[in-house]
């Protein structure tokens, strides 16, 4: 009798050998096996051969066979906040032997808290944020994992899809964390309204050093279409601060709604300084420069 195999493994094209041999008999699992029609990724599990090339399945079949959760990266590409590709990673209570396979990382934790999505077991976004950065720093980590774990730290709190106090508590909860203070100096920077890398770079380079003044970060103005934010300001001289990354208000419509946005600012006695990515990172004494000359100008004027 013939089988069908991809209605037998399902839309994912995967399944565990237990699951498989209540419909067919075991005989024919192995035969299948042996012939290449089915492969056997980890011990128990079963994938149709090209469906395991896809991201979904590998996930799913290293699930099934570690009985683990979803974590690091892994977990991050299900909550949106990397790519669906590399090792998948899973972790497992500290009780269970650690399957050893290519392409699998499996983590053994002392508490593995769950959250659901998409029908998968995958820990909340705080501890993933968390799990990925000690990763990433770690002996097995690399520069492009570390880029991605900042990425994704400081887009979910940017889109506010994990708050402060939640990444504090998942800090505190893992004092030997790899990398550490880099993460609890960016939270920090976070807390201050830093909101990109260029901003964190501009606070740090370019906003403080001496004679500098005290800038406020992500300050609001009321303008007669609307609240904007500034990204630094000094209010008491109603001088701003813009820093426009390399890929943004590119497009002429993205110009013209700045040049509308400064005048109206402008109209209301503030002064805009806008740098560029390239200057900013590229000269950032000059810049410091500038903004210091027109702040002590705005303070000898008011001064008068």
């Amino acid at each position: 009798m013939a089988h069908d195999l991809h209605a037998l493994l399902g839309p994912d094209g995967v399944a565990t050998t237990r699951e498989l041999t209540r419909r067919v008999d075991r005989h024919s699992v192995s035969a299948w096996v042996a012939s290449g029609r089915l492969l056997r990724p980890y011990p128990g599990v079963v994938t149709l051969p090209g469906a395991f090339a896809e991201w979904h399945t590998q996930v799913v079949a290293a699930v099934l066979a570690t009985g683990g959760t979803l974590s690091h990266t892994s977990a991050l590409a299900l909550w949106r906040r990397a790519s669906r590709d590399g090792a998948v990673h899973v972790s497992v209570p500290a009780s269970r032997r650690a399957l050893r396979r290519r392409g699998l990382v499996v983590h053994r934790a002392t508490e593995v808290p769950v959250d659901r999505l998409g029908g998968l077991p995958v820990t909340p976004l705080p501890r993933s944020l968390v799990d990925a950065w000690g990763w990433a720093h770690s002996a097995r980590g690399s520069a492009e994992l570390v880029e991605t774990a900042r990425r994704a730290v400081l887009e979910s709190l940017r889109d506010r899809q994990v708050d402060l106090p939640a990444l504090r508590f998942e800090l505190g909860r893992q004092p030997a964390l790899a990398g550490r203070r880099g993460l609890v100096e960016l939270a920090e920077l976070v807390a201050q309204g830093c909101e990109s890398e260029l901003e964190i770079w501009g606070v740090q380079h370019v906003l403080r050093g001496p004679g500098m003044p005290v800038f406020q970060q992500q300050y609001r103005v009321s303008l007669p279409f609307g609240t904007v934010r500034l990204d630094a300001a000094v209010p008491e001289l109603k001088v701003a601060v813009e820093m426009d990354g390399a890929a943004f208000h590119g497009s002429a419509e993205a110009r013209e709604r700045d040049i509308r946005r400064d005048a109206a600012l402008a109209a209301r006695g503030w002064v805009v300084l806008r740098f560029s990515y390239r200057r900013l990172r590229q000269e950032p004494e000059a810049c410091r420069r500038e903004i210091l000359a027109v702040c002590r100008a705005r303070a000898a004027l008011l001064l008068r």
